[in-house]
């Protein structure tokens, strides 16, 4: 009968406090809006076991497994500070330097560059495997600490140094590796063709190589943050003019606004983003809204490198580059390029083999063995980077 009496009473508090409320402000919770029958991520992982298990066989259950855990990351250090116990508080705890520890791959990575793994003969013929990159060849100032295989420790937030400068910044350590097929050399100028949110373009930064660089995204709130991102990392002196340019055009007319000009181009297009799609609900490229967004990337991705390879000079490379997996959006869009480039454009490129790139960071990464253009970091448990997928061009006319 008390229970009976009590339930009343608060029924009727939630009746007055009903009456009292505002009509504006109360809130009707829409079930069929705010939780939906098939989450983004429910797709994203339905489009991936349909679509990687026939791709990658027997190799999709380990790689799926890793996607759905927790992902490692790099410490890209960040040369302009001024943090001198950075760099010995990194190795007390553990991390390596990716780019040094590669001493025992490196003694042995020209022979096995075409050893049995890469097969010479699986290479189209537009291959040039007499240009193959060497680990003395990559620019020697960048610097990304890792923790070692196996080990899931996380990196602690970047502290500012006395003049405010951050002294790393997180980042997938394999996101490096596009940066580090560019070959930036002494004087070149580069075009990062779709640069946010930055973390690629204080890499090439870090080169100090770079005679002028410019950043562009055709998104004007992505191109805001990446000038946050700039700021919290390098000097004011070297956001000049004079040595760089951000802006936001539409990168698919890049070569209408900009042709044979750079030395150096990065084409690091908008993808599925596997691991994002599958790991969080907010903006998720699978989610209904943006089906038609998803449908149209292969297309977008191929206009993007067509536009990279005219604003690159005659001799000049481009690396393109993407997060996902997806050979639709990977080696196709690569080969579709090179023929419409030919056909359309009356340029010609050749692909830069990166084995050698490949087999002096095999102790960091784990790579896909057998793909017929460029180069991927696939995920696995014990080195959770990626995926990463990266191709290098040459244009020679």
């Amino acid at each position: 009968m008390v229970l009976l009496l009590d339930s009343r009473l608060l029924l009727n508090k939630i009746r007055d406090i009903r009456c009292f409320t505002p009509r504006r402000n109360r809130v009707k919770v829409k079930w069929a809006a705010s939780r939906p029958k098939y989450p983004p991520t429910t797709v994203a992982l339905q489009h991936c076991d349909v679509n990687y298990g026939s791709q990658l066989g027997d190799m999709w259950p380990s790689i799926r497994v890793a996607l759905l855990s927790e992902r490692k990351y790099g410490a890209l250090i960040n040369n302009f500070s001024h943090d001198d116990s950075l760099l010995e508080s990194l190795k007390e705890q553990g991390c390596v330097d990716f780019f040094c520890d590669t001493e025992s791959v490196a003694q042995s990575g020209a022979e096995e560059a075409s050893g049995a793994e890469f097969q010479g003969s699986l290479r189209p013929s537009y291959v040039d495997q007499s240009v193959n990159e060497t680990p003395s060849a990559l620019s020697p100032k960048i610097q990304c600490l890792v923790f070692p295989r196996g080990d899931i420790s996380r990196f602690k937030p970047a502290k500012p140094d006395m003049f405010g400068l951050l002294g790393y910044y997180l980042m997938d350590a394999a996101s490096v590796l596009p940066c580090l097929a560019l070959d930036v050399q002494e004087g070149h100028s580069v075009l990062d063709l779709c640069a946010a949110p930055g973390g690629k373009t204080l890499a090439l930064m870090q080169t100090q190589s770079v005679r002028f660089l410019c950043v562009n995204d055709s998104s004007v709130s992505r191109t805001t943050r990446l000038r946050g991102v700039l700021n919290s990392y390098i000097p004011k002196q070297y956001l000049t003019d004079e040595n760089l340019r951000i802006t936001s055009f539409d990168g698919t007319k890049w070569g209408e606004i900009e042709s044979n000009t750079f030395d150096r181009v990065l084409v690091d297009v908008p993808c599925t983003t596997d691991r994002h799609s599958l790991m969080e609900e907010d903006n998720n490229i699978f989610s209904k809204m943006r089906t038609g967004e998803r449908r149209r990337l292969p297309a977008l991705q191929l206009e993007l490198l067509l536009a990279g390879i005219q604003a690159a000079c005659p001799g000049g490379e481009i690396v393109y580059s993407t997060c996902t997996l997806s050979n639709t959006q990977n080696v196709s869009v690569v080969e579709q390029a090179i023929h419409s480039a030919r056909e359309n454009c009356g340029i010609k490129v050749e692909v830069v083999d990166l084995q050698s790139l490949t087999h002096t960071f095999r102790k960091t990464f784990h790579f896909a063995s057998d793909l017929p253009l460029g180069e991927m970091v696939v995920p696995h448990l014990a080195a959770n980077f990626g995926p990463i997928y990266m191709c290098k061009l040459r244009r020679l006319t």
